[in-house]
């Protein structure tokens, strides 16, 4: 008797763990966007998670977590329990530029997340608010170089896609304008819309609705060929700027020591998002590049993010922008 119900606990507790593996997940989980609602990650995250939802059985809830370019959210996104139920859908910004821009960051992007996969590729587009004199790209880059002390950029804070890239194009163009910081590129385009700041760069998803109702003036993306989304934006090449071009980028992390098998489950259902015609038109549709098959995995992914961090290093580092300014 005694041995047959020793042989039962053990088989059971043999089980569980099987057990939980095979449940999870059984509760929502948890989506950290580190901007403000209705910035360019934001929306990516928003369309992402609705499909990862329904192939995983739960709601993937979009928690947007601003501040400091994005590294608070990512900081708590790092600090998460790594049980599968805390992701965060991050960037170039907060994956690749921010520690050249924070020295003193607190996390470190190849080494205290656990890849997912590559989400989408964002194009950058250089946009000026609509009443901006410049009618090209030419124009407004003599005007800067005549006259940028007298203008305001705006970006989502240090180490975004926004600051990174606008460091990239004010070093290329010797653009010095007033840099004005936001919590998140929602706030920040919003404030261009309004005339309130003169120019920012930023990701195509965020701007081809503004830009096709004419409430704000694009003068280049900074693509080799032009965007289906945004067919009458003449290239940087085409504009006299073949030195901008630059593509930013969305992709899920979890917690370091998150289970492999959770982790490739995510993956699994990001690949299936992407794969639907319905998410992947919603993308396209918005100017998402999603050709970058290579960093759908998480050893893609980690590739890619040991990649940018050098390079972002050097470019924040030659254009003056690796501390926070004051």
């Amino acid at each position: 008797m005694r041995r047959s119900l020793a042989v039962l606990v053990t088989a059971v507790a043999l089980a569980l763990p099987a057990a939980g593996r095979a449940a999870w997940p059984e509760r929502p989980i948890t989506m950290i966007v580190p901007f403000a609602a209705g910035g360019p990650t934001d929306v990516v995250a928003r369309i992402v998670a609705e499909h990862m939802g329904r192939t995983l059985g739960q709601q993937v809830v979009v928690e947007n977590v601003a501040g400091a370019g994005g590294t608070t959210g990512s900081l708590r996104a790092a600090q998460a329990a790594p049980d599968g139920y805390t992701i965060e859908m991050g960037h170039m910004g907060t994956h690749g530029a921010a520690p050249g821009a924070y020295p003193g960051l607190k996390y470190d992007p190849a080494k205290d997340f656990e890849p997912i996969g590559l989400a989408a590729g964002t194009p950058i587009v250089v946009v000026a608010r609509k009443d901006f004199p410049a009618k090209d790209l030419k124009e407004f880059v003599a005007y800067l170089k005549k006259d940028s002390q007298k203008l305001n950029e705006a970006h989502a804070g240090t180490g975004s896609v926004s600051f990174t890239t606008c460091a990239l194009f004010n070093m290329l163009t010797s653009a010095r304008p007033t840099r004005i910081a936001y919590r998140g590129t929602g706030p920040a385009l919003n404030d261009l819309v309004a005339g309130q700041v003169d120019y920012m760069c930023d990701q195509i998803v965020n701007l081809v609705p503004q830009i096709q109702a004419g409430t704000i003036k694009a003068y280049a993306v900074a693509l080799p060929d032009r965007s289906p989304a945004l067919p009458n934006v003449p290239t940087t090449n085409e504009a006299g700027l073949p030195e901008f071009k630059v593509t930013a980028w969305n992709a899920l992390f979890a917690p370091k020591g998150t289970p492999k098998e959770i982790v490739q489950k995510l993956n699994a259902a990001l690949v299936k998002a992407l794969d639907d015609a319905n998410t992947r038109q919603r993308l396209l549709d918005l100017g998402a590049d999603l050709s970058n098959r290579a960093a759908s995995s998480p050893e893609g992914l980690l590739r890619l993010v040991e990649s940018e961090v050098p390079r972002w290093k050097k470019v924040l580092a030659t254009a003056g922008e690796s501390k926070e300014k004051k």
